[in-house]
């Protein structure tokens, strides 16, 4: 059974930081691509970065670039977001994904997401 947990959301300022991981467990995972996406209140699910299965390749979105680092430890099972200088429209529920989209930001491509963990700046 196949498992994503995240962790590291919170409470920030505008201009603060954060670093999310996820964890995964019951898949083989260096044989896939993990991804971030982030859903606000009211708004459809996007992608906000996606990284190769072997870490040398980072996808993100245009809003983030810039600012958020997509990284991967494989033995650790666990990929990372580090996000700089955030901003109040950042806020939402960040998950991690994992499957074999077509393409990295169309979300009815990921087989397994996580349960999320929200992220909230504001002063």
């Amino acid at each position: 059974q196949v498992q994503l947990v995240e962790s590291g959301g919170g409470l920030v300022q505008p201009g603060g930081s954060l670093r999310l991981s996820c964890t995964g467990s019951g898949l083989t995972f260096d044989g896939y691509a993990m991804a971030w996406f982030r859903q606000a209140p009211g708004k459809e699910r996007e992608g906000v970065s996606c990284i190769s299965k072997s870490g040398t390749t980072p996808y993100y979105a245009n809003s983030v670039k810039g600012r958020i680092t997509i990284s991967r430890d494989n033995a650790k099972n666990t990929i990372f977001l580090q996000m700089n200088s955030l901003k109040p429209e950042d806020t939402a529920m960040y998950y991690c994904a994992t499957g074999y989209p077509r393409y990295w930001d169309f979300s009815q491509g990921y087989s397994y997401w996580g349960q999320g963990t929200q992220v909230t700046v504001s002063s």
